[in-house]
């Protein structure tokens, strides 16, 4: 036996191991799980609106359901006051006080949206809040910027810092309040981004859903202040016109330069949907707002990641790129959900991994959902870091009330691509250490014969002497 052929073995081993992985890794990529798709599946179309931009979003997941030229510059408004509305209550307490200066007050002049505050007036935050969101009050949002910001310039930074947080790309603030500038814009895509990202707070959503509220007397006015909600879809202060069963809060806008616009969340069947139209002519806006609703609750569904049947075998496979090959190390966070139309199933979805712009330590990485190549819904991959990760059973699932077991997920081609590196490995040890023995043995043997020969030569000169 000679080492080239030893080394023409070993090769052949190993690239049979490789080419086996290859294969194995071209059959179950992790990071990307197609299904087979019902044929007669697609999205479904969407109904004409004259509104000039639209947007309809699942709260939950943020699958955009609906969107026309979402992505146009608009003057907001003052549904710019739901940004100001999110980065107060992000930034100050419901009891802080608020004191209204001459310009905070200068933004009721000249017939605009008021309460009619007073220079010196002071009033909760929680009060002001509910003196823009409901009445549009402009003197309240350049007070609560005054307050939260430090200055009214200062809070505008503070906006924009959060809409770009928020992913938005096309939007620009330069006042708290929505009054016409040209330096204030953003688009149907991003005032809903802003809108589900505000509904997310609990004191928001309170806000935005509150149909009448008294302000007590201040320092300034003994009578107490009535405050009316304006979205006619909610209350019907102004019509019953256009009221609407399912609509739980919104936030209104006109302006000349903007027209009408105006943000609109229902909830139906477990659903919960935020449409934004802008730029719209009266009364459009509540017509188109109406028309998409009904659209977005007939045509989709909801569904829990936690129930998609193919999550744990996707999950599974995490762990061989990211911790190893223990998936137990990584869990998904499953409370969130995705958005579907109504007549696909589970096996329409497929899944990818991308990165995650969560500052978490514990997150790693987002598991996206798609669906008809429409992005539905994200899910947060976990790093774990309890006792949890030690179990090594982590995919069984429990029977509720007992200890029996369903099922045990064991990846074979896993196993056998272990067992054959194992084997390749082993064949390799041996014909090396047989190499080395024979190899020994041989040097040995040269020696001794070289001694033998060296011997018996002088035993043949010695004779020849006598």
């Amino acid at each position: 036996m000679h080492f080239s052929f030893f080394k023409k073995l070993t090769a052949v081993v190993l690239f049979s191991t490789t080419v086996f992985c290859g294969s194995y890794s071209a059959i179950t990529p992790f990071a990307h799980a197609e299904t087979a798709k019902s044929d007669d599946v697609s999205w479904p179309k969407g109904p004409k609106v004259g509104s000039k931009s639209a947007v309809l979003m699942d709260v939950d997941s943020g699958t955009i359901l609906y969107a026309k030229k979402p992505n146009d510059k608009h003057y907001p408004a003052s549904i710019t006051k739901v940004m100001t509305a999110l980065v107060a209550l992000e930034h100050s307490s419901l009891d802080d006080i608020v004191t209204y200066s001459q310009e905070a007050v200068a933004q009721s002049y000249g017939g605009t949206s008021s309460i009619s505050r007073d220079v010196g007036e002071k009033m909760t935050m929680e009060e002001s809040l509910y003196g823009m969101m409901l009445e549009s009050a402009n003197e309240c949002a350049w007070a609560i910027a005054e307050h939260v910001g430090g200055t009214e310039k200062n809070f505008i930074k503070m906006m924009n810092e959060k809409a770009k947080s928020l992913g938005c790309t096309h939007t620009h603030f330069d006042n708290p309040n929505g009054l016409p500038d040209e330096e204030h814009w953003t688009s149907a895509l991003d005032m809903a981004k802003i809108a589900r990202a505000a509904y997310e707070n609990p004191f928001f959503a309170k806000i935005t859903g509150t149909k009448t509220y008294v302000i007590p007397p201040t320092n300034k006015h003994k009578d107490k202040t009535f405050l009316n909600n304006h979205h006619c879809m909610l209350n019907y202060y102004h019509t019953s016109r256009y009221l609407y069963d399912y609509c739980v809060g919104g936030k209104t806008g006109y302006t000349v330069a903007a027209r009408s616009t105006l943000v609109t969340y229902a909830k139906k069947d477990g659903k919960t949907l935020v449409c934004v139209v802008m730029c719209a002519k009266s009364p459009d806006h509540w017509n188109d707002t109406r028309k998409l609703m009904d659209w977005g609750f007939d045509n989709f569904k909801s569904v829990k990641v936690s129930s998609l049947e193919n999550l744990s075998q996707q999950t599974s496979k995490l762990g061989s790129t990211t911790y190893g090959a223990d998936s137990s190390l990584i869990t998904v966070d499953d409370s969130s959900s995705v958005m579907i139309p109504k007549n696909a199933s589970d096996s329409d979805i497929s899944m990818s991994i991308e990165k995650s712009s969560a500052s978490k330590d514990n997150v790693i990485g987002l598991l996206v959902f798609k669906y008809d190549n429409k992005k539905i819904g994200t899910s947060q991959l976990l790093a774990n870091t309890s006792e949890e990760s030690d179990y090594p059973f982590h995919n069984i699932d429990q029977k509720k009330g007992g200890s029996s077991v369903s099922y045990v997920q064991i990846n074979v081609f896993l196993i056998i691509i272990i067992a054959l590196a194992a084997l390749a490995a082993a064949i390799g040890l041996f014909l090396l250490l047989r190499h080395l023995v024979w190899s020994v043995s041989k040097h040995q043997r040269d020696i001794n014969s070289e001694k033998k020969g060296h011997i018996t030569y002088k035993k043949i000169r010695n004779n020849d002497r006598h």
